[in-house]
């Protein structure tokens, strides 16, 4: 192999082969390990990169620029316009704090996402070595020899060298037909993408397998050359996210309408001066604009993400995290997903008692890897059973006798190989015994299905086995599969995963209804679906060809019950059908799958759930998650996940806005009264509550962990808000007005006990003006008092404190001790009490703070503990 590398000039892919092997330097048996390692530091990595750019000066200036900065920015200018200077740099502080803030929490959220990409790295495989091996795709290099089979993705540019494959051209041509590639099919003229002999990056194969030597990698595939010339990333929005901005844009419309409303009446019926008014209009602005919630609820999502990704389900998108919560129905695999897809071969029957035969067939018709302990764990177990047999099984002596292979069929569940045994050809077949007997030429049939019938309700999974002889090799699939012999009957156990069990009874107090659609028999998967805990004798068993005779209309009337149903014998278009018949019905359904075929249904699902381990490419890149450990309970712990980060976005929500109740009253008592009651609250307070004291707490009820009972709850309609009446009924009127009274009850205490009555003066000069300030310190330390019960009362919705522990949300704890240190500074360090307007109260009062937070937790824990008993 020559050590010269990536030096020489790009080759053209459609010269004859042996000109493009000299070109590229590399042979038909790929590249040596060194060289390759070489040619990877002179190419660099297979990768698509992006323009270097500077783009968090864009992203910091987005958060200057959204609708609520802009309405704080209005406010702001309307301070300085009306003279009060300070209170206008004062909200602009507030902006740029909080836009600093929301920028880092969406770099946090970013990273969160873009890091998910290494718990499913690319691979490919290449010969390297003339040894066929797995590789990160990263480090494809041109020259390398690359193996594409059915449902791989294309990791680089290659021209093929041996074989035939069908692909998907869809990311590259918009085209939604499979495009067949052969060796054979080479085109020198034309459009490149239309070249019958060349497969590109990018793309999937969706059937048959070929070698094919790699021209192009990373910026220099067609692939690339696209994403050159459009470098724009988009992030979604979530529905979730959706859905605040609305609630949002509606408060900030509020906020706007009662500032408007404040300035008539302090004018004209509070007496005050023009100045006066428009600080109060701004001040009731301020109070009701939720200025961080949107980048909170990001930040949550991302949580979420990563917290899954850790636990073995890698969500692609933020949004999933939420549509995870309100799943109403599990439509799942059995092999693999249920059971541990670790096949033995238990039982062999043979109709004359010979298994040698047998042996020598399920040996042929096999693309595992016995020594090396790779390939599909069915044909693993049948290459054990015909190793212990005695048959030869390496991967050597089958490629010398292979003439042909068609590959296993979903739709048709059987495989086919064309061999040279015995001085002649044979045709091996393996496949659903239902199938493979359709095509024998005579068999005792009773004697066939009482074994198959015996091994299925067993929870055994059948293999029937079949050859015959033929004189030319077959070219098309129906020539080869007709006119067989039957050698016999393979019977293997998977055994279920011994955690599923569990998750099915999770289900079940969930509310989740769990459909198995499989290609086993019908017995072997109620078998399986008893064991762990899915069927029950009344469960109903639908076969493939049963419900390609149903109607539409039959098929939702099925459907239509809560019960558990099984479908057996399906093929992959079965699970699309069920899948729209089921969102008809309103359901949120999860659907998993691991093949080419499960692609359409798993883009159709709510949530498309793709095998990490066993699924194919196309099925991990058409899916909205992807379990690294294929574990139905996985599926479960993500759907509990789901549930938990909703309940904390609705927890911090209810937070923020219970703290606008006790900050808008006082304006509004204020007016009231004609001004006959000073305020209780200057806006300066108000700011220092928004960005100093509420924000740490907030943030930590987005890392609440999972309230008790939260998987004994039925699923949340998809169609439900997250925020409701029963919330802002508990924010404003229940937690928001025991603030209110008991924030209102200590100004007017420290007012009257100073000597205060209505009417009297209390502005600056005034001899009660000291007494005045003692009173709206004492409002401020109230409102954060009341925080802390209100951010005790958050953490649950339905369950009580003590069920889930004073001190179980550390980071909790923390922002709460931020919340006080920070409000004792502002009214103890001189140059902040003369910033915020701060006094330090009588030390009687002070005491009297301490029995806020127990009031404001208490009445909710009563509120909660009697929804508890109406439910």
């Amino acid at each position: 192999m020559a050590t010269t590398t990536a030096t020489e000039p790009d080759s053209d892919p459609r010269e004859p082969l042996e000109r493009l092997f000299r070109d590229l330097r590399t042979r038909a048996t790929g590249l040596s390990g060194r060289e390759a390692a070489r040619r990877l530091v002179a190419h660099g990595p297979n990768e698509l990169t992006r323009r270097k750019r500077r783009d968090w000066p864009k992203q910091l200036l987005r958060q200057f620029t959204h609708p609520l900065a802009l309405l704080l920015a209005l406010a702001a200018a309307l301070a300085i316009v009306a003279g009060t200077t300070p209170l206008g740099i004062a909200i602009i502080a507030v902006i740029v704090l909080n836009a600093g803030l929301a920028f880092v929490q969406e770099q946090q959220a970013e990273k969160a996402v873009e890091a998910l990409a290494a718990y499913l790295p690319a691979k490919a495989s290449v010969l390297r070595d003339g040894v066929r091996t797995s590789i990160p795709a990263s480090e494809l290099v041109p020259g390398d020899v690359l193996i594409v089979e059915e449902g791989d993705r294309v990791s680089a540019d290659a021209r093929l060298i041996d074989g035939g494959v069908e692909v998907d051209l869809s990311t590259l041509n918009g085209e939604s037909l499979p495009a067949y590639r052969s060796t054979e099919l080479t085109d020198v003229a034309g459009p490149l993408l239309d070249a019958r002999d060349l497969v590109f990056s990018g793309t999937s194969c969706t059937g048959g397998e070929a070698k094919a030597v790699v021209f192009a990698t990373g910026m220099r595939t067609e692939l690339g050359r696209i994403a050159a010339l459009s470098q724009r990333v988009g992030r979604d929005e979530s529905p979730l996210e959706r859905q605040v901005k609305r609630v949002a844009w509606l408060i900030a419309a509020v906020a706007v309408g009662a500032g408007l409303a404040f300035l008539p009446i302090g004018v004209f019926v509070a007496g005050l001066p023009l100045p006066d008014s428009f600080n109060f209009a701004i001040g009731l602005l301020v109070a009701n604009v939720p200025e961080g919630l949107l980048p909170t609820i990001t930040l949550a999502l991302a949580v979420g993400v990563r917290a899954l990704a850790r636990g073995g389900a890698v969500v692609k998108r933020l949004s999933a995290v939420e549509t995870l919560g309100s799943t109403t129905v599990i439509c799942t695999d059995k092999t693999g997903t249920l059971t541990q897809n670790r096949m033995t071969v238990t039982d062999i029957w043979t109709p004359d008692g010979d298994r040698a035969a047998l042996a020598t067939s399920v040996s042929a018709c096999n693309n595992a890897d016995l020594e090396g302990g790779t390939g599909d764990p069915t044909e693993v177990a049948l290459l054990q059973a015909a190793s212990e047999i005695g048959v030869e099984v390496s991967v050597k002596a089958r490629g010398e006798h292979r003439v042909r292979q068609f590959h296993f069929d979903p739709a048709l569940r059987m495989m086919s190989t064309v061999d040279r045994q015995d001085g002649g050809l044979v045709v091996n077949v393996k496949g659903a015994p239902e199938e493979v007997l359709t095509r024998l030429t005579n068999y005792d049939s009773a004697d066939v299905e009482r074994v198959i019938a015996e091994y299925a309700q067993r929870g055994l999974r059948v293999l029937a086995v079949a050859r015959r002889r033929c004189e030319v090799i077959p070219e098309r699939r129906e020539d080869a599969e007709h006119d067989l012999e039957l050698l016999g009957l393979v019977a293997m156990f998977d055994p279920p995963r011994p955690e599923v069990a569990d998750a099915v009874a999770r289900c079940h107090t969930a509310g989740i209804r769990l459909i198995v659609v499989t290609g086993d028999h019908g017995l072997t998967a109620k078998e399986i679906a008893r064991q762990v805990g899915i069927a029950r004798n009344g469960t109903k068993v639908v076969t493939g060809a049963e419900l390609d005779d149903m109607t539409e209309a039959e098929l939702d009337e099925l459907l239509r019950g809560n019960e558990e149903l099984i479908f057996a014998r399906s093929s992959p278009e079965v699970k699309l059908r069920v899948a729209d018949a089921l969102r008809a019905q309103g359901n949120v359904v999860a659907m998993t799958g691991d093949g080419v075929n499960d692609a359409p249904a798993l883009r159709r699902a709510d949530i498309g759930i793709a095998m990490g381990r066993s699924g194919t490419d196309v099925a991990r890149e058409s899916s909205t998650m992807v379990l690294t450990d294929d574990n139905f309970a996985t599926i479960v712990t993500a759907v509990e996940a789901g549930r938990r980060v909703y309940d904390n976005v609705r927890k911090f929500i209810l937070y923020i806005f219970a703290h606008a109740t006790p900050e808008v009253i006082p304006f509004l008592l204020f007016a009231l009264s004609g001004g006959a009651i000073p305020l209780p609250l200057t806006v300066l307070q108000i700011l220092a509550i928004d960005l100093g004291t509420e924000t740490l707490p907030a943030l930590a009820l987005g890392r609440e962990p999972a309230e008790p009972g939260l998987m004994e709850r039925p699923p949340r309609r998809h169609t439900d808000g997250v925020i409701n009446r029963q919330m802002l009924w508990r924010a404003w009127g229940l937690l928001g007005g025991v603030s209110a009274l008991l924030v209102l009850g200590g100004f007017f205490l420290t007012l009257l006990a100073g000597g205060w009555s209505p009417g009297d003066p209390v502005g600056e000069g005034a001899p009660l003006h000291d007494v005045w300030v003692q009173a709206t310190t004492m409002s401020f330390l109230g409102i954060v008092a009341c925080q802390l019960g209100t951010a005790f009362a958050s953490r649950t919705q339905y369950a009580s404190l003590r069920s889930i522990g004073v001190f179980s949300n550390r980071l909790l704890l923390w922002g709460i001790v931020f919340e006080v240190v920070f409000a004792a500074a502002a009214v103890t360090v001189p140059a902040l009490q003369h910033v915020f307007g701060t006094a330090v109260p009588p030390a009687g009062h002070l005491l009297l703070l301490a029995t806020f937070p127990v009031i404001v937790w208490g009445v909710d824990e009563l509120w909660r503990w009697s929804r508890r008993g109406r439910s």
